[in-house]
C-alpha cells in the first residue's frame, strides 16, 4: 500500500490550494491539469501493463479536462482510446477547453457514450464528475455511472469516484466503484470516510509539484495514522525488564453465557505486552478460561469482590460480554466510580448511554450503533458524518473517542482527529471489538498514554487484521489476529 500524505482536507480547501498555486505561485492551470494526466497515465501503465484499450468517459469541468489529457497521452503511446463525452467537448471552458483543443490537434475524436465501447475496453477511466458535486447525480451522468459499474471492468477514478461526496464519502445518488483512485494536490477526507473506502479502491496521490507554501494556513480536518507511530510508543525493552514494569490489566466482563468476549480481550492484552492480565467474570465461567492459563481469572458474584483486584490493576477494560443483567449493572456502577484509567466497549457503552458520565482518563470504543445510543441519534446519522460524530462523542463523554468501522476515527479533544485507513471487511465479525479493547488496554497499561495507546491500538489491530487476511477475508475470526498483534507490537528497528 502506497504511503500517502498525512493530512486530509475538505473539497473547498483543495479548491483554495488550486487557486493559490495558479494565482499566487503562477503555475498555469493547464500545467496542473497536464501533470495530473501524466500521473494518471503512468499509474495506468504500472497497474495494468497489458492494457491495450482505454475507455475514457468525460463529463464536465476540469475532471473532463484531466480525462482528455490522459486520452491524448494514451494515443501517443499507441493505445486504443475510446473517448466518450457526456457533454460536447466544444462546450467545455477554461483549462478543460485547452485540453479539448490539444486532444483534437493530436488526432483524437470523441464519441457519445456507448456501452459497447465500454465492453471492449481493458480499463475504464472515470472523468465524469469531480469534487464540486453538491447535489444528487441524475440524467445521463447517472446512467453512465450505472453502466460503467455494470461492466465489471477495472475503473480508475480521477481525483474522486464520480458521484461521491469529497467531504463525507457518501454516495450522491449513484457513484462509480473504482479499483484505483488518483487524488490530486491534497487528499480529500471523503476518500476515507463513509462509503469512501469501498468506492475508491486503492488510493494514489499526485501532488502535481505544488509548492509547500500553498498549504500554509490550510488547517486539515483530520490526519491519517502512520505506521511509524508504533515504534515511537513501543521502543525496544531494556534487558533488565520484568513483568512488573509493563502494567496490570483487569478485564471486567463475561456475563452469563458470554465468556468468549472477555477471554479474547484478555488474550489481546497479553499479546500487546501487558505484564499481567486478570479477568473478573461471572463465576459460572471459571472453567472456560483454563485454555489460556496466562490469564488470572476470578469469579465475581458482587461488586465488593472487585476491590482486591482493582487495587492491583493499572488499567481496567470494562464491557466485553458484560451483558445487561442486574449483575452487569452493579459491576458497571462499581467500576465507573473507580479512579483508574478505563477502556470501555460493548455493554459498558450501552450502560453509559443509559447513565451518561464524563471523564478524561477513559477510552471509549463504540461501533456506529453504540455511538448512536451515546449521542441519542440513529446509526444512519453517525455514518452520514462520521467525522462530526467522533468530535461530538469526545465532547460529550471526554477522554478519547474511538469510532469503529471502515476508516476508524480517533479523537482526544486536543489534536486533529486521526483516521485509520488499514483493515479489511473480514474484520466485520464477532469478537473483533473485544480484541481491540484488550489491545488498547494492554498498551495503556504499558505506556500510561491515553491518546497514543488508542491511536496505536487501532493501528496495530487493523494491520494485524490485514496480515491475518492473507488467505482471504471471508472466514477471518478474531482469534486469528493474535500472532500478528505480537508482530506489530515488536517493530523492527
Amino acid at each position: 500500500m502506497q504511503r500517502l500524505p498525512k493530512n486530509l482536507y475538505l473539497a473547498s480547501q483543495v479548491r483554495e490550494f488550486d487557486r493559490r498555486a495558479i494565482e499566487d505561485h503562477e503555475i498555469p492551470g493547464y500545467t496542473l491539469m497536464s501533470r495530473a494526466g501524466e500521473a494518471v497515465f503512468a499509474i495506468v501503465r504500472e497497474r495494468w501493463p497489458a492494457a491495450a484499450t482505454l475507455a475514457i468517459v468525460c463529463g464536465a469541468g476540469n475532471n473532463a479536462g484531466d480525462g482528455l489529457v490522459v486520452a491524448r497521452l494514451a494515443m501517443a503511446a499507441s493505445l486504443n482510446v475510446h473517448l466518450m463525452t457526456l457533454r460536447p467537448g466544444d462546450q467545455l471552458g477554461g483549462d478543460a477547453a485547452t485540453a479539448w483543443q490539444d486532444f483534437k490537434a493530436a488526432g483524437g475524436e470523441a464519441v457519445e457514450f456507448s456501452e459497447s465501447l465500454l465492453e471492449s475496453a481493458d480499463v475504464i477511466v472515470d472523468g465524469i464528475l469531480g469534487t464540486g458535486l453538491d447535489r444528487p447525480v441524475g440524467g445521463s451522468f447517472a446512467d453512465a455511472i450505472d453502466s460503467i459499474n455494470e461492466q465489471g471492468k477495472p475503473v480508475l477514478a480521477l481525483d474522486i469516484p464520480s458521484g461521491m461526496s469529497a467531504d463525507t464519502g457518501l454516495s450522491m445518488g449513484t457513484t462509480i466503484k473504482a479499483a484505483v483512485t488518483v487524488s490530486f494536490v491534497a487528499l480529500k477526507a471523503g476518500l476515507f470516510l463513509g462509503r469512501g473506502p469501498g468506492l475508491c479502491g486503492e488510493i494514489f496521490f499526485a501532488g502535481l509539484d505544488v509548492p509547500d507554501a500553498v498549504y500554509d494556513d490550510g488547517d486539515p480536518v483530520a490526519e491519517l495514522l502512520q505506521k511509524d507511530e508504533i515504534p515511537r510508543l513501543l521502543p525496544p525493552r531494556a534487558k533488565s525488564a520484568h513483568k512488573g514494569k509493563f502494567g496490570h490489566v483487569l478485564i471486567v466482563g463475561g456475563g452469563p453465557g458470554m465468556p468468549g468476549a472477555a477471554c479474547l480481550a484478555g488474550e489481546a492484552a497479553l499479546r500487546s505486552g501487558a505484564g499481567l492480565v486478570s479477568v473478573a467474570t461471572h463465576p459460572e465461567h471459571l472453567d472456560f478460561f483454563a485454555g489460556r492459563p496466562e490469564l488470572m481469572c476470578h469469579g465475581i458474584d458482587e461488586p465488593g469482590q472487585l476491590a482486591a483486584l482493582v487495587e492491583k490493576a493499572d488499567v481496567i477494560a470494562l464491557g466485553p460480554g458484560l451483558g445487561q443483567s442486574d449483575w452487569a449493572k452493579r459491576l458497571w456502577e462499581a467500576v465507573i466510580a473507580i479512579d483508574r484509567p478505563l477502556v470501555i466497549d460493548a455493554d459498558g457503552l450501552n450502560w453509559l448511554a443509559q447513565f451518561p458520565a464524563q471523564r478524561n482518563d477513559w477510552i471509549l470504543t463504540p461501533h456506529p450503533g453504540e455511538a448512536a445510543r451515546l449521542l441519542d441519534t440513529e446509526s444512519k446519522a453517525i455514518q452520514e458524518d462520521r467525522l462530526a460524530a467522533v468530535l461530538s462523542l469526545q465532547k460529550k463523554c471526554g477522554g478519547v473517542a474511538v469510532l469503529k468501522g471502515a476508516g476508524t476515527l480517533i479523537n482526544d479533544g486536543h489534536g486533529l482527529p486521526a483516521l485509520c485507513r488499514f483493515g479489511n471487511p473480514g474484520m466485520a465479525g464477532p469478537g473483533m471489538g473485544d480484541v481491540l479493547t484488550g489491545l488498547i488496554a494492554g498498551l495503556l497499561a504499558q505506556t500510561r498514554d491515553v491518546a497514543s495507546s488508542a491511536r496505536v491500538g487501532v493501528l496495530v489491530h487493523a494491520l494485524a487484521g490485514d496480515d491475518a487476511s492473507g488467505d482471504g477475508e471471508r472466514g477471518l475470526v478474531a482469534g486469528d489476529l493474535m500472532d500478528w498483534i505480537r508482530k506489530w507490537v515488536n517493530p523492527k528497528p
